[in-house]
């Protein structure tokens, strides 16, 4: 039945060729833009999941700078600080680390297998991390040890030397040495002279930063042994079960009693303040969150409109059509009839809208490729718009094409 119909409705479209062109447009931009917002919302969902290989529950995080110390004279302050909070109520373990999963930024450098290399093999994330540091965590160590407490030397971040030992991530290791184990291999980082030897391969661990331009690097760490006496370290607090928020609370001020020659920021920023690992999360994660919200709006707003207009329009040409609509009901079509033929009309709209939209979004995601290194706009995200929009024609038509279909005759011919 739709079939045969569609000769006459053609016919009728072209004369209404201003209506069916602006819809058939709308359509194709809508299908255009929302194909690419939603394949980038699915980007930042996925970039929102990834795991960070640690345990992110009862972990607390602390940013401390000193204001009058330098040099050798911070590492007593640290190590007193340590202890000061391990002796809180609630606290089953403290680490101290110039860097951890998320932290907003941090130290990056490239490594080699060999001291004369030209290029790197990869560039890491680096952490500076105490013997406790991985304990706190909670990362799983794979294959080989954690740090020994004898093994951690304070130094400053212009003068660092070569570690005598590292921990590297999985990833880091397969990439470096792949097919074979990297464990008591040498390791060059940062342009050393001198090798590094890996002690230790952690399952996971993921980089200090969330933002994009670290991805191709986000599972590449290193743990070193070592205090930087000239950067502002995070005291990583494991808590008992359900005691994050009261040791939390008592954290800043118990730090400042022991010594209040220090700055403690508000939280916001890298490493800075008194934060959960989930207040750490969700502010490493806010850009890709309001993207993903960003999107989501845009996606919703196109579609309403979109609807909105086919409703508007079909009502509009209903409304022009009821003498016609009446002569064919007194010419036996039914109600079926009618209705069929409003929802066939929309949808060869709609279908030539799709069409044209699905070059617009090939060439909308091409252009994204070209100036913010996304990636091509996969087919299912296309499949997904184009039946979409074909739903949604087909639903903003059928209140309009109800009513067209209870024209009477005797109603449509009083109305002529």
């Amino acid at each position: 039945m739709l079939v045969l119909q569609i000769k006459p409705v053609l016919a009728a479209l072209k004369r209404h060729k201003a209506g069916t062109l602006l819809i058939g447009l709308q359509i194709a931009l809508t299908l255009a833009i929302v194909c690419n917002a939603l394949f980038i919302i699915q980007q930042r969902l996925t970039h929102l999941s990834r795991t960070t290989g640690i345990v992110e529950s009862d972990l607390l995080t602390v940013g401390s700078e000193w204001t009058s110390a330098s040099g050798a004279a911070v590492e007593p302050l640290v190590h007193a600080d340590l202890q000061t909070l391990r002796e809180l109520p609630g606290v089953q373990d403290v680490g101290v680390s110039y860097g951890y999963p998320l932290r907003g930024g941090g130290w990056n450098s490239g490594v080699t297998i060999k001291p004369d290399a030209k290029q790197p093999v990869a560039v890491t994330w680096r952490f500076f991390a105490d013997d406790h540091v991985l304990t706190v965590l909670g990362a799983k160590l794979i294959a080989g040890r954690n740090f020994r407490a004898d093994e951690i030397r304070a130094m400053d971040s212009h003068n660092l030397a070569a570690p005598a030992q590292l921990i590297i991530t999985k990833a880091l290791a397969e990439k470096v040495y792949p097919n074979q184990s990297a464990l008591g291999k040498p390791l060059y980082i940062g342009g050393a002279t001198a090798p590094s030897t890996i002690i230790g391969i952690m399952d996971h661990l993921q980089g200090g930063s969330a933002s994009s331009w670290s991805d191709a690097i986000s599972d590449y760490v290193v743990l070193e042994p070592k205090l930087l006496t000239d950067k502002s370290n995070a005291y990583l607090i494991r808590t008992r079960p359900g005691q994050l928020g009261a040791v939390a609370n008592v954290a800043r001020d118990t730090l400042f009693k022991a010594n209040r020659l220090r700055i403690i920021p508000n939280g916001e920023g890298e490493g800075g303040g008194v934060r959960s690992f989930a207040q750490v999360r969700e502010q490493a994660y806010k850009n890709d969150r309001g993207m993903a919200i960003i999107m989501s709006a845009i996606c919703a707003v196109l579609l309403i409109i979109t609807a909105a207009g086919i409703v508007g329009l079909t009502s509009f040409w209903v409304s022009q059509r009821r003498r016609q609509i009446g002569v064919r009901r007194a010419l036996g079509a039914t109600r079926h009839d009618i209705l069929g033929y409003f929802l066939t009309e929309n949808f060869l709209i709609s279908l030539a809208g799709v069409l044209t939209g699905i070059v617009l979004a090939l060439g909308l995601s091409l252009w994204l490729v070209a100036h913010f290194e996304t990636r091509r706009l996969p087919l299912p995200f296309l499949l997904i718009g184009v039946a979409l929009l074909l739903l949604l024609g087909q639903a903003a038509t059928l209140a309009p094409a109800l009513r067209a279909s209870r024209v009477s005759p005797v109603e449509a011919t009083r109305a002529a």
